[in-house]
C-alpha cells in the first residue's frame, strides 16, 4: 500500500512538473515580442554620427514597439568592441546593433584578426542610410582648399597631422584613400572615437580630418571649422557650395559611408521581419527623412536580404581601397 502510494505521489509529482515546464515554454513561445526593453549598442562614441541616427531611431522605435529602446555607446577598435559584443548577446531580438560601413565593410580587411564575422556572426535588418564623408580643417587653417593642404605638407612633412575616429574606420580610410591619391604628407593620429578627434581639429591640434556629414554638420554650422572638400561624384545636398575631391584635383576619388540595423545571428525571423516593417516605416517619415537629409545623411532602406548583398559586396569594394590606399592598423 505504501509502495503504491509512494509510486502514485511520484507520478502526481512528475506530471505537475512537466505540465508546467510545457505551459512555460508554451507560454514563453506566445510572448509577443517585445515584451521588455530592447539595447541598442551603437559601437563609437557618444555625439558622433552614429550615435546622432541610432538616438533618432531609437525614439521612433521606442513609440512604436511600446518598449523603451536604449541606446548604449560601445566604442573602440574602430567600432569592434561594441560590435563584437552583439555577437556574443543572446539572439532573442533584445540586443540590436547599429553597425555601419567601418563595421561590416572596412574592418574585415583592415584587421587581421576580427574579434566577430561580419556574416556569420550577424542577421541583417535593415539598410538606414547612406552619406558621404567631408574633409574639413580648422576655421583659423591657412589651408583654404585641397590643393592648399597637398602643397603644403609636401613642402614640410611631417609638420600636418590628421585625425580620425580610430583605426580602421571610415574616418581613416577616406583619408588614407586622399593621402595615397593627392601625395600629400600627412601623419595619422588616430583617436577612440570621432568626438575627441573633432574637439582636436576645433582646437587646431590637427590639420585635417574626414569625417562624415552627420557627425561635422553641427561644428560646420557653428563655424568652428571649414569644410574643404567632400567625397562623392556629386556635390552634397547640404554642402552645396562645398566641392568633391574629384572637382578639386583628385580624379576618381569617390568614397561614402552607410548605417544599418543588425541583430545577433540566429534571431527569430519574424523579429527581423518587424524590425525591418518598422525601420522601412521609420525611415520614410518625413521627420524623419528630412531630419537624416539637414544630418547629412541620405535616406536609403531596403529588405534583410538587400543587406546582406550590400555587406558583401562592400567587403569586397573596401578590401580593394584599402590596398590602393596602403591604409592598415598600426
Amino acid at each position: 500500500m505504501k509502495s503504491f502510494l509512494s509510486r502514485k505521489f511520484f507520478s502526481t509529482l512528475f506530471a505537475t512538473t512537466f505540465l508546467g515546464i510545457f505551459c512555460s515554454a508554451a507560454m514563453a513561445q506566445s510572448t509577443p515580442w517585445p515584451s521588455r526593453p530592447i539595447r541598442m549598442v551603437v559601437p563609437f562614441g557618444a555625439g558622433g554620427g552614429t550615435d546622432v541616427i541610432g538616438r533618432l531611431l531609437a525614439q521612433k522605435l521606442t513609440e512604436s514597439l511600446g518598449q523603451p529602446v536604449v541606446v548604449e555607446n560601445r566604442p573602440g577598435a574602430g567600432g569592434s568592441l561594441g560590435t563584437s559584443e552583439v555577437a556574443r548577446a543572446p539572439a532573442d531580438g533584445y540586443t540590436i546593433l547599429l553597425g555601419s560601413s567601418s563595421t561590416h565593410g572596412i574592418n574585415p580587411g583592415m584587421y587581421a584578426k576580427l574579434p566577430y564575422d561580419p556574416i556569420k556572426d550577424f542577421e541583417p535588418v535593415a539598410l538606414i542610410a547612406t552619406n558621404l564623408f567631408v574633409m574639413s580643417v580648422p576655421k583659423d587653417s591657412p589651408v583654404k582648399t585641397v590643393t592648399d593642404l597637398v602643397k603644403l605638407s609636401q613642402a614640410e612633412p611631417g609638420k600636418y597631422d590628421y585625425a580620425s575616429s580610430g583605426n580602421g574606420t571610415t574616418s581613416h580610410l577616406a583619408a588614407a584613400l586622399f593621402v595615397s591619391m593627392s601625395g600629400a604628407k600627412l601623419t595619422h593620429i588616430p583617436y577612440k572615437s570621432n568626438v575627441p578627434g573633432l574637439t582636436d581639429l576645433v582646437a587646431g591640434r590637427v590639420a585635417v580630418m574626414f569625417d562624415n556629414i552627420t557627425a561635422m554638420q553641427a561644428q560646420i554650422n557653428a563655424g568652428t571649422i571649414r569644410p574643404i572638400a567632400t567625397t562623392g561624384l556629386k556635390r552634397n545636398a547640404v554642402l552645396r557650395d562645398v566641392p568633391t575631391l574629384d572637382e578639386s584635383g583628385i580624379k576618381g576619388y569617390d568614397i561614402k559611408g552607410w548605417f544599418c540595423m543588425l541583430a545577433p545571428a540566429g534571431t527569430p525571423a519574424d523579429i527581423v521581419s518587424k524590425l525591418n516593417r518598422e525601420l522601412v516605416r521609420i525611415v520614410a517619415l518625413p521627420e524623419v527623412t528630412e531630419k537624416l537629409i539637414a544630418i547629412g545623411a541620405d535616406p536609403e532602406t531596403g529588405s534583410p536580404d538587400d543587406l546582406k548583398k550590400l555587406i558583401a559586396s562592400e567587403i569586397i569594394k573596401y578590401k580593394n581601397i584599402i590596398e590602393i590606399a596602403g591604409a592598415k592598423v598600426e
